[in-house]
């Protein structure tokens, strides 16, 4: 099983409704692949803050656990930040 954190980027085009994203939540969490997930709030840089490069364009994450990567990227193509014309990055989360 492979784990993955899904990096919503807030760069759509026009606004999903809530309807949209209650759907895209009902289908992800009847895939079994939707482990959870939340907003990112306020943000504070810890160390050399004039190196860092802010991440404002990051609103939130989900984690999904997949066997199947082809089925967890079909059901990425139905997210409602995708479907707007914004972005998602999945990110493989390595095994320690």
């Amino acid at each position: 099983m492979t784990q993955y954190i899904l990096l919503i980027h807030s760069n759509t085009t026009t606004e999903a409704s809530t309807d949209e994203w209650n759907q895209f939540f009902t289908e992800a969490q009847a895939s079994g692949l939707f482990k959870g997930g939340s907003a990112i709030g306020d943000r504070i840089i810890v160390g050399n803050t004039q190196s860092a490069k802010p991440s404002d364009h990051i609103v939130g994450y989900m984690r999904f656990d997949a066997d199947d990567k082809q089925k967890l990227l079909a059901l990425l193509n139905r997210h409602p930040v995708v479907v707007h014309g914004g972005a998602v990055e999945l990110c493989e989360l390595p095994k320690s």
